[in-house]
């Protein structure tokens, strides 16, 4: 294994994009154009310009406070945009209504709730209610829906069981599997790897994987681990301080000197034998990144 190459192009944060980046707008499902978020009087995320291409999977990377969920829920429309805006197919996300956009788009929070006693098929059943009519609450079509869910999940067996006696990873497959139901182009992930150990961590982006190459879903999603960021995704974007340092292939983005600009991690960067994806490898000495103020 050799160490990694430095890119060819450095980020340049004044544009919000490195160069790499740029080459994903020409077929951009749903894209930022200087996109600004916050709450409680303060802006968390910063004039954000960003386009995600449509059938690949991104993963926004950053420390903690950074602003990557603020971001995943802006795109979501979860959160509204203090100025900017989010394209969805080339028109503005604010003028489509609330129901044509749960057709289009789904989303998974970092800690999704569910009430005491939900079974399995039940919970992935909500997935159908944007698609359902007032005169026809629960149609064969939908029947046949959720089970593709569940199929594609691999939880078929577990339709009966209350989400309260799964493992963490069949319990992130079952939320998955609900988003899977709704049946929408678009799949935005908040941390789908929260609180599971490494073997379930794998398992989940395994099945994040699938989804995009066997199902043809463009997916957003926000991680912790770099490493597992670079192996299951298309394009890396990195965020400090609620601004986008670098966006681009995993090669292009992860490298020692964007790992101490934005982690304050010193670390080698080598690559991984069989895909040729990088792998973080700490050497110690990190520095403190503090989260956006």
């Amino acid at each position: 294994m050799s160490a990694q190459p430095a890119p060819t192009t450095a980020p340049d944060p004044a544009q919000g994009l490195a160069t790499p980046g740029q080459g994903m707008a020409h077929d951009a499902v749903l894209a930022a154009e200087a996109l600004s978020l916050g709450f409680d009087g303060r802006t968390v995320v910063h004039g954000v310009d960003l386009a995600f291409e449509r059938g690949t999977v991104t993963t926004v990377i950053g420390p903690n406070g950074c602003g990557k969920s603020t971001l995943l829920r802006g795109l979501g429309r979860l959160l509204r945009p203090t100025a900017g805006r989010v394209m969805l197919d080339g028109g503005d996300l604010a003028s489509v209504p609330p129901r044509a956009v749960a057709r289009r788009m789904s989303i998974l929070p970092q800690t999704p709730q569910a009430p005491a006693g939900l079974t399995v098929g039940e919970l992935v059943a909500r997935g159908r209610h944007p698609r359902q009519r007032w005169y026809e609450q629960f149609s064969r079509g939908d029947g046949a829906a959720v089970a593709d869910a569940l199929a594609a999940t691999d939880i078929a067996e577990l339709a009966a069981v209350p989400l309260e006696d799964l493992s963490g990873g069949q319990r992130q497959r079952a939320w998955i599997s609900m988003t899977l139901a709704q049946e929408t182009e678009l799949v935005l992930l908040d941390e789908p790897t929260t609180y599971l150990d490494l073997a379930h961590q794998v398992e989940v982006l395994e099945l994040v994987q699938r989804l995009n190459r066997d199902l043809g879903r463009t997916v957003i999603m926000v991680l912790h681990d770099i490493s597992l960021a670079a192996r299951y995704s298309d394009r890396i974007v990195a965020m400090r301080d609620g601004r986008i340092v670098a966006s681009g292939t995993p090669a292009e983005v992860i490298t020692p000197k964007l790992l101490w600009e934005v982690f304050g991690l010193k670390a080698e960067v080598i690559t991984e034998p069989t895909e040729g994806r990088p792998h973080v490898v700490p050497i110690g000495g990190c520095r403190v990144v503090r989260a956006v103020t």
